[in-house]
Parts: structure tokens; sequence; C-alpha cells
């Protein structure tokens, strides 16, 4: 049986983020995968995660929140990092959160839950950055960022920053059921 290294954090946070970037990059290498999708609301994150692996082979996919995340019509993605991404040919995925969209607002209004913040809230018993690299692949395959058929890097975090990375097979959210999370290579301890 191989066994790999985990990086396990003993705190949730944007301190991580070197670490987990030179950890999917050594798994880029070692597993030839072609895309790294990267949660990032400002783009910083994903800028770094391009920069990082731009002689690696692997595509970097930005995926952001939707306009209006933070309140209002705003958008968290800064103009100037949208600006870099697109110059170095990073997509940029930016829509309704896949575990959360129309379902919060019926929460939000109605009160209860609905089943898909229930899954949701079940990654979240691994962390936040599991909730966010499984959601974030699902967006970026709905978007055509990705593909569903090969092993992809989904690299998420707890607010800031990156402190998990999973190697998956993502899948689009009518299939949700069919994506597989295949290796932890980050993972940050839950804190709460």
């Amino acid at each position: 049986m191989p066994t790999r290294p985990l990086l396990l954090f003993d705190k949730p946070g944007p301190t991580n983020t070197s670490a987990v970037l030179e950890a999917v990059r050594a798994r880029v290498a070692e597993l030839g995968i072609r895309h790294v999708v990267v949660a990032s609301s400002t783009g910083g994150t994903a800028l770094r995660f391009a920069d990082a692996l731009k002689d690696a082979g692997a595509a970097v996919v930005c995926v952001t929140a939707h306009a209006g995340f933070n309140g209002g019509d705003s958008v968290a993605l800064e103009p100037d990092k949208r600006k870099a991404l697109e110059a170095r040919g990073v997509p940029i995925v930016m829509c309704a959160h896949a575990l959360s969209g129309v379902g919060r607002s019926i929460s939000n209004k109605f009160g209860g839950v609905t089943p898909v913040e229930i899954i949701a809230h079940t990654l979240r018993r691994f962390g936040e950055g599991v909730k966010v690299a499984v959601e974030i692949a699902v967006m970026a395959a709905d978007a055509g960022a990705i593909p569903t058929d090969k092993d992809v890097i989904a690299v998420g975090g707890s607010g800031k920053g990156a402190d998990t990375a999973l190697v998956l097979k993502a899948a689009h959210m009518n299939n949700f059921f069919d994506l597989q999370v295949r290796e932890v290579i980050a993972l940050a301890r839950r804190t709460h």
C-alpha cells in the first residue's frame, strides 16, 4: 500500500498558503495533474498559485464569489488582480456557490435548512477548506473550466489564503454525488 505525506496544520488560515502551494506543486509533478482550481475571493491566492505553477504544466483556474456575496452589488475580485490573472491566461469563474445558492436565500427568508446546506455543513466537519475545495470543483466543472473525467487538484481555505488541497474527480452540480475525493494533500485541523 503506497503512503503519501499529509500536511496537517494545527490551525486554519493564510499562514499555511506557502506550504500548501509547495505540496500542490509536488503532487502536480508526481501525478501529472493538468488542472488546479483555487478558491480566491480577491484574486490574490489564485495569482500566487498561477505564478508558482506557471512552468509545472497545470492550468490554474480561479474561482471567486458571485457579485453581491458581500452585500449590495459588490465584487470581491480586485480589478488589478483580475487583470493580472487574465494577463496570465487564468480562467476566472464567478458564480453562485454550489453548496448554498438559492437554498441559502430560502433559509434566510423562511428559516430551516435545505439539503444542499446540509451537504455543506457535513463537509465542514472536515474543515471549512474541504467544503470550499469540493464546492469550487463543482463550480469550475459547471463553468466548463475543468474536466470531470480526470483528476484535478482543488485548493480551499478558511477565509483567506489556502489551508486545504484535495485531489479529486470533479462533478457537475446535477451529478454532485459522482464527485470523488481521491486524496487529501493538506488539511487544517478544525479549531471550533
